[in-house]
This record gives C-alpha cells, sequence and structure tokens, in this order.
C-alpha cells in the first residue's frame, strides 16, 4: 500500500518512495488508546464519588466517529470486557453498553453519512449521558443505592471534555498513518 500525500501549495498528491505508514501501528493504535483511556480514571484520582469522565469510552466514540469503518462493530465486547476490569462497574455492563454505543454509532453512520461538529457532538453527547444513567442504573441493579444527583458533575465534566478527546484521537489518527521508511 503506497501512501500519498497532499502539497500544500498545489493541492497535488506526490507518492514518497519507501514510506509507508505500519501496519501494525495503523491497526493497534485505536485499541491501544481505548485500552489507556480506561485505564485512566483509575490512575488519576481516587474518590468517593464518580468525577473523572469515562475516557475509554470517550475514545471509544471518538475513534468511531473519526474513523466510522476502523473498528469492528463487535469491537464494544472486547474493549468493554477490558473497561469492566477495571472501572469498578459491575462486570458486563460496559460490555453491553459499548455493544450497544457501537451499533448506535453504526446506525448513524447508515443513516447520515455527511455530517459536522455539532451532529458529531450532540450524538457524543447523547451517548455519553445515556452511558452514565445506564451505568449507574446497572450499579443500583447490583446493589448500589446511588442517586441521580451524584453522577451530574461526572455528565457536564465528561460532555465538556469531549472535543478535547477527539481533538487527542485525531492527533493520535494523524501518529498511525505517519509514513515510515520501508525495508525490504
Amino acid at each position: 500500500m503506497t501512501m500519498a500525500r497532499l502539497s500544500r501549495r498545489d493541492g497535488t498528491a506526490r507518492q514518497r518512495i519507501n514510506r509507508a505508514p505500519s501496519p501494525l501501528l495503523a491497526r493497534g493504535l485505536p485499541w491501544l488508546t481505548i485500552l489507556l483511556g480506561s485505564l485512566l480514571p483509575g490512575l488519576l484520582l481516587i474518590a468517593s464519588a464518580p468525577v473523572l469522565p469515562p475516557f475509554g469510552f470517550l475514545i471509544f466514540v471518538a475513534w468511531r466517529q473519526l474513523r466510522p469503518g476502523l473498528l469492528p462493530i463487535w469491537s464494544g465486547l472486547p474493549l468493554g470486557l477490558f473497561d469492566d476490569l477495571y472501572s469498578g462497574q459491575p462486570f458486563g455492563s460496559a460490555v453491553l453498553l459499548w455493544s450497544i454505543a457501537a451499533i448506535a454509532l453504526d446506525l448513524i453512520e447508515a443513516r447520515l453519512p455527511w455530517r459536522n461538529f455539532l451532529t458529531e457532538w450532540l450524538v457524543a453527547i447523547g451517548l455519553i449521558v445515556a452511558y452514565i444513567v445506564l451505568s449507574l442504573a446497572l450499579a443500583n441493579m447490583a446493589g448500589a443505592a446511588v442517586s441521580l444527583p451524584v453522577i451530574v458533575p461526572q455528565i457536564v465534566i465528561s460532555v465538556l471534555s469531549y472535543p478535547l478527546v477527539g481533538r487527542v484521537v485525531a492527533m493520535a489518527d494523524r501518529f498511525r498513518l505517519t509514513p515510515f521508511m520501508v525495508l525490504r
């Protein structure tokens, strides 16, 4: 696979000899960033109430919106399983909710192939709020006794931090497609 790069001045594509993106980096970096995002809330702060956003889920949504065909539809299962191991949620809740989010994003991609920042952010807001509220409901069904106002700060912080997470994912995507020297 060759990598075409657009020239900034005239808009023409030019080939770079002996340069191609790393297949391992191109396929593995999205998975790795989501896994690291799932670990991040537990590493930064330990609190009695949820404050930090679910970074793994935010990164998952950002990758699915930025590159719809990059992660397969079934990717919510293993990534949600990993998130369940480290988030403290009842086992299987992230598997269910991430899989539903992947299906919802796939349906939205089929219905609205051309979107802008506002529609992407509104879709992300809906998914983030639904994910956090349904996570609370599943935790309460498993025996927790937490009221809805406790998660309001987490919802607000998550919604407001999503554009920043999307920017970080876009930078990771640019790095993912960086051409490296090919030795033959």
